[in-house]
């Protein structure tokens, strides 16, 4: 009763503050309250996020209690108080605080914090999920959070763009574990995040599969009533209806082993490449991109193929996107020069030579000389 009556005056104090100093700006799905004198630039991203989120889910947004709330704040140490009067301790970047009202629930983020670009995704979703149902399955809160933290959005575009999250590929393949535990789980367990991401992998990665077709029935079965246990256990019996649990163990383990992480597939190619199997590495270094688009190691690969390809145009533009994406100077600019060397452009390749030889003569002066008087 103690807890419940600080909560309210903790609210009514808040509110009072809020309406002083922010400013309030409402869309189709959410309340956003920034600080008064601040631009808004969350709107549009919500909505998106929103629509994307629902896609998947279809929730019917006529059900909602009220607006999604997100509260912003510019300042680190009010945010930080904020956060820490609600939880007991600071949570960087962005955190959802849930609460049995819904009026009371919101997301809380800090403005231009380090953290805010990876953790927003990852707590709009579960603001989302939680707006429709309070206690979902622990490994469906989680794993579609994980799966959804790499929707990104471009405020300068204002669109969201996708890469594929494989952040916990790593250790879901190290660590064998039992989806039909995972999947009946209403608690939460270690490496949930990995384990929960998963199995949102494996339903998602065909949307034409009758696994896929099994995860969004499932959704009907979700109650806003029922406890994560028994959300838990109703999602369960809905996935297993027509897919035993031993066939999607099965085609689980064959999903996952098969999967390749941007290193390995880097390194793959990379052996490929060594082999003078240019077919195959290609191959592996285009699917790292779609991987990791702003990785400089597959576009230096794909660099060195066109030129043994002799696709010296395609070779240079390859180059400087791994250029753009961090890449070593030296060593790029060096193959440019052999590149330029070999498309019979001498003065490019001249002045790429010596740019290369400048950055690190140790590595790259001597061979850089040699070729440059062969090309005078």
């Amino acid at each position: 009763m103690k807890k419940t009556i600080k909560n309210l005056f903790f609210f009514a104090a808040l509110l009072s503050l809020g309406t002083a100093l922010s400013a309030q700006v409402k869309t189709a799905h959410y309340e956003i309250i920034i600080p008064a004198g601040s631009s808004d630039v969350y709107s549009a991203e919500m909505e998106l996020r929103f629509t994307e989120f629902n896609k998947v889910f279809r929730f019917n947004p006529a059900l909602l209690d009220s607006p999604l709330k997100v509260r912003v704040f510019t300042d680190k140490g009010e945010y930080d108080s904020y956060v820490t009067t609600a939880l007991g301790s600071a949570r960087p970047g962005a955190v959802y605080l849930h609460y049995r009202n819904p009026a009371n629930r919101e997301l809380v983020i800090h403005r231009g914090s380090a953290e805010e670009g990876s953790l927003v995704p990852h707590q709009a979703f579960v603001q989302f999920l939680r707006a429709f149902i309070p206690d979902p399955p622990p490994w469906l809160r989680e794993g579609f959070a994980v799966y959804f933290n790499t929707l990104k959005f471009d405020r300068a575009k204002g669109t969201l763009s996708y890469e594929e999250n494989l952040s916990w590929l790593e250790t879901a393949k190290r660590s064998s574990f039992n989806p039909e535990s995972v999947l009946q789980s209403g608690v939460s367990f270690p490496n949930i995040q990995a384990f929960s991401w998963a199995m949102v992998s494996f339903f998602m990665t065909n949307k034409t599969s009758d696994y896929y077709r099994s995860l969004t029935d499932s959704f009907m079965v979700l109650s806003p009533g029922a406890s994560a246990e028994e959300n838990a256990r109703l999602m369960y019996n809905r996935l297993v209806l027509f897919n035993p649990i031993a066939e999607i163990t099965r085609d689980y383990n064959a999903y996952i082993g098969a999967k390749r992480t941007f290193v390995e597939l880097v390194e793959d190619g990379q052996r490929a490449y060594g082999a003078k199997n240019y077919s195959a590495a290609e191959e592996l270094f285009h699917k790292a991109t779609e991987l990791r688009s702003n990785h400089y190691a597959p576009y230096y690969y794909l660099g060195l193929l066109a030129y043994e390809d002799k696709k010296y145009s395609n070779a240079d533009e390859f180059y400087k996107t791994a250029l753009d994406c961090g890449g070593e100077r030296a060593m790029i600019q060096y193959a440019r020069g052999v590149n330029a060397a070999a498309a019979g452009k001498k003065a490019e390749a001249i002045a790429f030579l010596e740019e290369a030889a400048a950055a690190d003569s140790a590595r790259y002066k001597a061979r850089s000389d040699d070729l440059i008087k062969k090309l005078q």
